[in-house]
């Protein structure tokens, strides 16, 4: 039997830790990494390839949804399981566009995670516990999408994951940062600034700045940082 090399992605230690604990009792399976973050995520993603990546969808910069498309986008063999603490019908047609092989919530119990991992490990995709062929899949991301197009700003593409300077515009937002003063942190212009906050607003479908922050929030794309947090950056 192959060994399944596994890496587990999440920013809280106690969590990522029981993950690991669990992932490593399992006979076949071997978790070779951890990261805590999405950046240091995609860098050892990268180095081993392994079979599957664990990775929780609300990560600090790059989320588990950009790590994702990003995978895909390289062609990277590692297929990716997204737990993640929010789930609504949009999020889960979200990480199923950007290319996650699976979609549980964090509430999932340690049995039909490992199940879900030897799913996926098949080539199958398992969306809250249901599992598809890659045919069938296929089939229930376009019944999906068909059904949610009026949720997306630009008909026949509705998928636009935020860039990378857009994911940190966007958390300089969630801050309530003034464009001047996302501008002076980020080390860029004031227009460029106001250029990445329409392309966000486009993106998801949404009229001002609070009604992004909110649509961000609710989908665990980002976090709100409590003043103590704030004032340690």
């Amino acid at each position: 039997m192959v060994e399944v090399s596994i890496v587990v992605v999440d920013d809280h230690p106690l969590f990522r830790q029981g993950v690991i604990n669990t992932l490593s009792l399992e006979p076949g399976f071997s978790v070779v990494g951890q990261a805590e973050n999405g950046h240091d995520a995609l860098a050892i993603i990268r180095k081993l390839h392994p079979c599957v990546a664990v990775v929780d969808i609300n990560l600090p910069g790059v989320n588990g949804q950009q790590v994702t498309h990003q995978v895909v986008q390289e062609k990277l063999p590692t297929r990716i399981v997204l737990l993640t603490a929010y789930n609504d019908q949009e999020q889960i047609i979200h990480v199923a566009w950007a290319g996650a092989a699976a979609y549980c919530s964090k509430d999932v119990d340690p049995y039909h995670l490992v199940q879900a991992i030897k799913e996926v490990v098949e080539g199958k995709f398992v969306i809250e516990g249901r599992v598809f062929s890659k045919e069938e899949f296929s089939n229930w991301l376009e019944e999906e999408m068909e059904k949610a197009r009026h949720l997306y700003s630009e008909p026949g593409s509705p998928f636009h994951p935020l860039s990378e300077r857009e994911m940190e515009v966007l958390t300089c937002v969630v801050k309530g940062m003034s464009n001047k003063e996302i501008a002076a942190s980020l080390g860029i212009s004031h227009q460029t600034v106001k250029n990445h906050v329409t392309s966000i607003l486009r993106k998801f479908g949404v009229e001002d700045r609070t009604q992004a922050v909110v649509y961000a929030l609710k989908r665990g794309w980002v976090k709100l940082l409590d003043k103590h947090t704030q004032s340690q950056e």
